[in-house]
């Protein structure tokens, strides 16, 4: 059997160890031979791939980003887009296809899989926003990415006397900021889930200075206030999926807590540093795991479906559970975050 595995969306942490776990046990324990595509559903689209076998994959383990490439390219865009991916899977001698991405990325394959194409799906995102999976690979290493920034800042802070808004990447979920805001002893954290009233985030800012510290606040970059403002754009211009380019709201809360209390305030972008890099062991680990069971769901020739974290245990459901809905932060969690809130 001939393999096409293909990496789409945003790079992460672990998507190397996902394609030299997928290429090691599908030549060494199946037999396959493996196609790979570059520039995510790019490749496939338009006929551009690479030679992928054991000798591709060696040292990729800890490497970031991905070998293949990646884009956020969406054939569903274009008239004939299924059409020309079917015919150049066709031509390679392509049986099936593993796709390893996020929300877009999957949400293809999905489409792809209902029309016939044989597709397997390894879900990532750094966001951990992806149903049907406990955790996605990239996630931990973005948040302690974060963290260590949190750690460092709170020494700047306390020199200084001054207010640090960090902004983390976290469009409609929370789960960077949730996470590296408790890990790293943020004094306030602010998530897309829960809109925030200026008014009370001041309030915690006076209060931590009450105590002789210096706030941090941690503020995803989807996050929005209560009065039912938009959330900050970098730009009005979409990619191939519809999504709009997010940024800004670290500054604009800078700002606005610096003008009500009268402290100084900075605000810091952690932006593209929280995906980049070398993946941390865990993401490793569970990226590989994703890896080895993809190539299996090929061999057992069950397609349509996505590998899954559910406890400990790798398991496969369908695509279109994996892509229904966002997984986001609960008000009980939050509640947890907002214990140490001022």
């Amino acid at each position: 059997m001939r393999v096409g595995v293909l990496t789409g969306g945003g790079d992460c942490p672990g998507l190397n160890a996902v394609i030299r776990a997928v290429v090691r046990k599908g030549v060494q324990i199946h037999g396959f031979e493996f196609v790979g595509y570059r520039d995510g559903w790019k490749g496939p689209l338009e006929g551009i791939s690479k030679p992928l076998g054991i000798p591709e994959v060696r040292g990729i383990l800890p490497r970031g980003g991905t070998v293949l490439g990646s884009s956020r390219t969406n054939p569903f865009k274009l008239e004939d887009g299924v059409e020309r991916i079917k015919a150049n899977l066709a031509g390679d001698g392509v049986d099936a296809l593993i796709a390893i991405g996020g929300e877009d990325t999957l949400g293809v394959a999905t489409k792809l899989a209902d029309l016939g194409v044989k597709v397997v799906g390894v879900p990532k995102t750094i966001d951990n926003d992806l149903s049907g999976t406990d955790f996605t690979f990239g996630f931990d290493t973005a948040v302690n990415i974060a963290m260590e920034a949190i750690d460092r800042l709170h020494t700047t802070a306390e020199s200084h006397h001054r207010v640090l808004v960090v902004e983390v990447m976290g469009r409609h979920a929370g789960w960077i900021a949730l996470h590296a805001g408790i890990a790293g002893g943020a004094n306030i954290v602010l998530i897309p889930e829960q809109p925030f009233d200026i008014d009370e985030v001041c309030a915690h800012v006076e209060t931590r200075f009450k105590s002789q510290y210096s706030p941090i606040v941690v503020v995803s970059e989807g996050a929005v206030p209560v009065d039912g403002g938009d959330m900050t754009l970098q730009s009005g211009e979409k990619d191939a999926f519809g999504h709009v380019r997010l940024g800004g709201i670290g500054d604009r809360l800078a700002h606005e807590i610096e003008n009500r209390t009268g402290a100084e305030a900075r605000a810091v972008v952690l932006g593209h540093v929280q995906r980049g890099g070398t993946p941390t062991a865990f993401d490793r680990w569970l990226a590989t795991r994703f890896g080895l069971h993809a190539v299996d769901a090929v061999a057992d020739g069950e397609f349509g479906v996505m590998t899954a974290l559910r406890g400990t245990d790798i398991v496969r459901v369908p695509l279109a559970e994996g892509t229904r809905e966002l997984k986001l932060v609960s008000p009980e969690e939050y509640a947890e975050a907002q214990v140490f809130f001022g």
